[in-house]
């Protein structure tokens, strides 16, 4: 294996490597100091389209954690950047809370439901029966269909929730149509955090703790990648896959003297 270059840049999946069910994994505070000390360019990367930048921020600064907002890298932002970039200008109805619908109206998108060019979907803990009617019926009429993120299910404190994957399979079990999913494992939304960070694929890490979503979009964005274990794959999971992480380590408390 041809040796890579000395890391330079940073990017990290939040729930199940900095944060657990609202509580932060020991190690992460110090593991962000060491980052913003360095001055080596990083975003803290999350399939979750609910919470805007600056919503994150506040959140994660509870927990004790300092992350700027403009380190913080989202697939509302992927998909709203994606979309500005394909159709600019353009129109969608929106499934989704103010973190999607903030980053759409940011590239100046007009959020419609009378004949949009785009339905796009993202997470909400409160889908309505009306809602996912309005864009079965938009998509049967042409609108193009466009999800936040593939992820089956979410966490929480009570347990699983079904997340933007499960409720993108009901609208296409209704219409046919399958979407296209910008966030992780869509390389694409590794190439955008990588652009807006500044950053290069051959000296860049992503740290996660899922192979099928992480892991996966770390390798296929070119980057070296980091299997945490506080999350959702366990050790014994990893040789299930065809593909392998750079490294396996415990958890982000084991990359603090890496930075």
């Amino acid at each position: 294996m041809a040796e890579r270059k000395p890391i330079e840049s940073w990017l990290t999946d939040m729930d199940g490597v900095l944060i657990h069910e609202g509580t932060p994994i020991p190690g992460a505070d110090e593991f962000i100091r060491r980052l913003r000390e360095s001055g080596k360019p990083f975003l803290v990367l999350t399939n979750n389209s609910i919470y805007t930048q600056r919503d994150l921020q506040a959140r994660l600064s509870r927990m004790g954690l300092d992350i700027p907002a403009e380190n913080i890298w989202t697939s509302a932002l992927a998909t709203a950047k994606f979309l500005g970039t394909q159709r600019p200008g353009g129109t969608a109805y929106v499934i989704g809370e103010a973190g999607l619908t903030t980053a759409m109206h940011d590239v100046g998108y007009v959020l419609t439901d009378s004949d949009p060019d785009f339905v796009v979907l993202g997470e909400t803990r409160t889908y309505s029966f009306e809602a996912l009617t309005k864009a079965i019926r938009l998509i049967n009429q042409g609108a193009r269909f466009i999800c936040t993120n593939p992820d089956e299910t979410g966490p929480s404190t009570e347990g699983v929730l079904p997340a933007t994957g499960s409720v993108a399979a009901l609208i296409t079990k209704a219409t046919g149509v399958e979407p296209y999913f910008v966030g992780k494992p869509n390389p694409l939304m590794m190439r955008e955090a990588l652009n807006t960070a500044g950053a290069h694929s051959e000296s860049a890490v992503m740290i996660g703790d899922r192979m099928d979503t992480d892991i996966v979009a770390g390798m296929e964005a070119g980057m070296e990648t980091i299997l945490v274990l506080t999350g959702l794959t366990a050790a014994a999971d990893v040789e299930r896959f065809p593909y392998r992480p750079t490294r396996v380590v415990d958890s982000i408390a084991d990359l603090v003297d890496l930075v």
